[in-house]
């Protein structure tokens, strides 16, 4: 139990934390919880450092607590928001909380035992709550001359922030108080944009109940080159495979930064420190040839395999070895078949007995006959990964399964071509 602190040091979930919680830790384990809220159809990477950390929790002993936001996600939280969040509906709330609940099935164990997970939503009992009588039980152990300090409400200053947004601190505070009435929960983590609204209920523990509570935030991850972490050039990465393929989350974590690659293992994968296979290791052959991505190839199969499963992450590495280091298609299981559909382009032949220059028009990889004819002759076409030296039929051989043939013109435009 006492080794988890030390162990999230390491691993760079430690940016602040309440004096003594070390302490506590030690001495057996605790509820933790969590707050997550559901403004979004899906979780997304941005959520992987809480997750992780109850995930650590959770294998240390302690019993973890998903906390779903149906009540505080009706509000808005103004913690790292510039300007107002725009209001949901209840039915939006709702089924991004039943989307997202799902998704944390991945992280976290929810069987029956000492250290099983709970997910519970705050709706259950905001709801419950009158303004008066929230105002008089709770609204009273606040000054406002506090409330402004904080760096949530600091940091919207300029912009204006509103009553609603405002009061989320003391929501959130009635949060902890209710878990640590109700399920002895004496833990709350999150990214260190929540140190305002953990510490702000630690201290209201400690004004109604007589009670020790503790608080722990992690760093906001951000990325070496300046970027936001959790963005790419299409938009934000989405757990939801339909939001964001498997494939596309596979390439997110190979495209990793250098200099980001250490940070990410330790933060998102479970890797011990030492090994053959450990961080240390891979750590040290990256350094030693960077251009191989050992590291980068071994954090993106293991967040994969933890986000999307192992089928998926291998149908995934396969796509990627095709499309980037020439695999040869032809050994791979239907379902690569199925992964690749999605992110190349795809044409269905007219008919099975074409000639290599009809397949290539009917892929669009060529505008003409001639255009076709003219990249053969100069060496620039491959089928499945092989060059073709002439115009000729594809034959049962080219068909893989029966069904698929993978063209290439050039060195990166590809087509993939479906019988039927």
């Amino acid at each position: 139990m006492s080794d988890v602190f030390a162990e999230l040091e390491w691993r760079g979930f430690v940016q602040q934390a309440t004096p003594g919680l070390n302490a506590q830790l030690a001495k057996g384990p605790l509820t933790v919880y969590c707050g997550f809220d559901p403004t979004a159809p899906s979780l997304q990477i941005g959520n992987l450092m809480p997750l992780m950390l109850l995930r650590h929790f959770q294998r240390a002993g302690h019993k973890p607590i998903v906390l779903m936001g149906g009540g505080t996600g009706l509000i808005g939280d103004p913690s790292g928001k510039r300007n107002e969040r725009p209001l949901l509906s209840k039915d939006d709330i709702r089924a991004h909380l039943h989307h997202q609940r799902d998704q944390m099935q991945r992280f976290l164990d929810f069987d029956v035992g000492p250290a099983q997970a709970l997910v519970l939503n705050n709706a259950d009992w905001l709801g419950k709550e009158t303004l008066i009588d929230f105002l008089r039980d709770v609204g009273k152990h606040f000054t406002v001359n506090v409330m402004m300090q904080k760096e949530s409400v600091q940091g919207r200053m300029e912009a204006g922030i509103s009553y609603t947004e405002f009061s989320y601190m003391l929501l959130q505070a009635f949060d902890f108080l209710h878990l640590y009435r109700t399920h002895r929960c004496t833990l709350q983590v999150g990214g260190s944009d929540q140190w305002g609204n953990i510490t702000a209920g630690v201290d209201l523990i400690r004004r109604v109940e007589g009670g020790e509570a503790h608080g722990l935030v992690a760093p906001l991850v951000t990325t070496a080159s300046g970027a936001k972490f959790g963005k790419s050039e299409a938009g934000a990465i989405w757990l939801d495979p339909v939001l964001t393929t498997p494939y596309k989350f596979y390439q997110f974590w190979v495209n990793a930064d250098d200099r980001d690659v250490e940070a990410y293992l330790r933060l998102f994968t479970e890797r011990a420190r030492e090994g053959s296979h450990g961080i240390d290791a891979l750590v040290a052959m990256h350094k030693q040839d960077p251009g191989k991505r050992e590291a980068q190839y071994a954090l993106a199969n293991d967040v994969s395999e933890l986000v999307h499963g192992r089928d998926a992450t291998r149908s995934a590495v396969a796509v990627s070895a095709i499309l980037f280091n020439n695999l040869d298609p032809r050994q791979q299981p239907p379902d690569v078949f199925r992964t690749l559909a999605n992110e190349i382009p795809t044409a269905r032949a007219s008919r099975k007995e074409l000639s290599l220059v009809e397949a290539l028009t009917e892929a669009g990889l060529v505008k003409s006959k001639s255009e076709a004819r003219r990249a053969i002759e100069q060496g620039g076409v491959y089928v499945n990964q092989q060059r073709a030296a002439d115009d000729r039929p594809l034959g049962s051989d080219d068909w893989i399964h029966g069904n698929n043939v993978v063209l290439r013109k050039g060195k990166k435009d590809y087509a993939l071509l479906l019988a039927g």
